[in-house]
């Protein structure tokens, strides 16, 4: 594999940015954004099948013989599948978790490629993965942010309207409708963004050889925001929640992340420490 920190950078950008269309159409079946997504990912393809082809018609070799190099194919093999079964099989939800994995995978190992294929990038690269992935957490923490502060005036304003009073300010709040809508999408984006962050935490854990705890209360804290915020879009998608209730629940999961975000950083062994 060529060894040019920039385009393992741009080859993650842009798997990354697939599997957040994936996400987005996971949600909202959008056919628009899921066009967007294949396309992205075929890039990805298009770009690692060349490699391969170097491998076997230049070098004269298979890249299964070692664990890295299996690594790569392993990840080429999921993303031939993932665009497979995306053009021909209408199951989207294989597709967007076959990519979260592939993601990892492919992570993993342009990681692991970069630090023996060029020492000095190879770390830089990896220092690279620990900073993006603290920056992503927290732009994932302001979307989930602005939709408990929207939850917040849904809440006010269904409020003033039951009891009809503070009529001069509703226009202020906004429509109840586009609030639990706003709030959805807040949410709709920040999900995938920690998601991603979250992969890039373990991989920089892994190859950075960091003491890593599972049991850490920073770890443990981020799955449970992770998992808050997934069971949200569950109960509004499937179980049908809206406004109110939902907007409650969200105030509650806001909760949960203020205590990660602060408590945890003090006590966490890993993040920050």
């Amino acid at each position: 594999m060529t060894e040019s920190k920039w385009l393992y950078e741009i080859i993650l950008l842009i798997y990354g940015l697939s599997l957040f269309g994936y996400f987005i159409d996971f949600i909202q079946h959008n056919r628009r954004v899921n066009k967007i997504a294949f396309w992205l990912l075929s890039m990805v393809w298009v770009t690692q099948t060349v490699f391969l082809l170097i491998e076997v018609l230049f070098k004269a070799t298979f890249p299964v013989f070692t664990i890295q190099d299996s690594l790569f194919f392993y990840s080429w093999v999921l993303i031939t599948f993932s665009l497979v079964i995306d053009r021909f099989f209408p199951i989207h939800f294989i597709v967007f978790f076959t990519n979260v994995f592939g993601f990892f995978i492919l992570l993993l190992y342009i990681s692991t490629k970069a630090q023996v294929a060029m020492p000095q990038r190879g770390v830089e690269l990896v220092n690279e993965l620990l900073v993006t992935h603290i920056a992503l957490a927290i732009i994932s923490y302001g979307f989930f942010t602005i939709s408990f502060l929207l939850s917040m005036m849904y809440l006010i304003q269904y409020q003033l309207l039951k009891r009809k009073k503070g009529i001069k300010w509703m226009w202020r709040f906004g429509d109840l409708k586009l609030l639990d809508f706003y709030s959805f999408m807040a949410i709709t984006i920040g999900v995938p963004l920690l998601v991603i962050a979250i992969i890039l935490g373990l991989v920089w854990a892994k190859v950075a050889n960091a003491e890593f705890y599972w049991f850490d209360l920073k770890t443990i804290g981020s799955l449970l925001v992770l998992t808050a915020y997934i069971l949200s879009l569950f109960l509004r998608l499937i179980k049908g929640y809206q406004g109110k209730v939902i907007s409650i629940y969200n105030a509650a999961a806001f909760l949960i992340l203020l205590i990660n975000f602060f408590l945890s950083s003090v006590l966490s062994n890993f993040h920050f420490g």
